[in-house]
């Protein structure tokens, strides 16, 4: 029996790990324990209300860094979106070429017009000369026609500012020639009331909040009517339908241009590319020497 403890004994004492001074201690090692909690903040320093976590979950296929954490910008993400203040600015550029190139437009038209007014001896000429009008006729019918109904030409520079310069050039050929057999003082006050209308409705057109344009198709069919009752007015010629005539004229072409405006500054319903500025210009000075020529009256 103390054999047996003794043998027991002694298998403890082996199994004992023996402590030896001389030998340094083992290097200790933090490894797998957690760090020691972070201290409370200084009260000068307040952290962010609202922090943005990205939380990965592993998930089958490729994964980009929006998907990980959509919150984070982009390289790609625009500086400033597109709203309608950039419409707006676009809109205004338009508006101020348009008006810009119709106000060069009639300065010329009507350059000539008292050129051929005021001048006898360049009076004469045209008066004399009727291929020099029929010229100009075919070529603002054919260069009108191309910059109204081909948008290849129309949009295309410098092909569309040439081809306005030509239409220009015609048709200031065209009105000086016939305001050359008209009285002086008529063609003054012709020039004085068509300026007059055509600033009071454009800014009416700016203005106003009733829309115009819906009715382009109606004034189509008066124009259709309105040329009916001037082949009547010319087989049938009497003073009181001249005048009829001219007033009903140019009280057509100032509800185009009324709408023309309202096509142009685009608060309407419908409203104009701003590619179109060729045909815009082209548009708005049409109606304006139409009013002209017809408060003129023919001759």
């Amino acid at each position: 029996m103390s054999d047996t403890a003794d043998y027991l004994t002694s298998k403890e004492t082996q199994d004992t790990p023996t402590y030896d001074a001389s030998s340094p201690p083992p290097a200790y090692s933090y490894q797998g324990e957690q760090p020691p909690p972070y201290s409370a903040a200084p009260s000068t320093y307040s952290p962010p209300k609202a922090e943005t976590t990205c939380t990965y979950e592993p998930i089958g296929g490729y994964e980009s860094f929006r998907d990980i954490c959509p919150e984070a910008p982009s390289d790609t993400t625009p500086l400033i979106s597109s709203s309608s203040f950039d419409d707006k600015t676009v809109r205004r550029g338009f508006v101020r070429k348009v008006f810009c190139i119709l106000t060069v437009q009639l300065l010329f038209t009507f350059s000539v017009v008292c050129v051929f007014t005021f001048c006898d001896v360049v009076k004469e000429a045209v008066q004399t000369n009727l291929p020099a009008y029929l010229s100009s006729f075919i070529i603002f019918i054919v260069v009108a026609i191309a910059l109204s109904c081909c948008q290849s030409f129309s949009r295309r520079h410098p092909w569309n500012i040439m081809g306005l310069v030509v239409v220009t050039l015609s048709l200031s050929y065209m009105v000086g020639a016939i305001a050359s057999f008209h009285n002086t003082v008529a063609v003054v006050i012709t020039m004085g009331a068509t300026l007059a209308i055509t600033v009071a409705i454009i800014a009416f057109s700016a203005q106003t909040r009733y829309d115009f344009t819906v009715w382009y198709g109606v004034l189509l069919i008066l124009v259709v009517d309105f040329l009916m009752f001037g082949i009547f007015c010319t087989f049938y010629y009497s003073y009181i339908s001249e005048v009829a005539y001219g007033c009903l004229g140019a009280l057509l072409y100032s509800l185009f241009l009324m709408i023309d405006c309202q096509l142009l500054m685009g608060t309407m319903s419908y409203r104009l590319d701003p590619e179109e500025y060729v045909n815009a210009a082209l548009t708005l000075y049409l109606d304006v020497v139409l009013i002209f020529l017809y408060l003129l009256g023919r001759r």
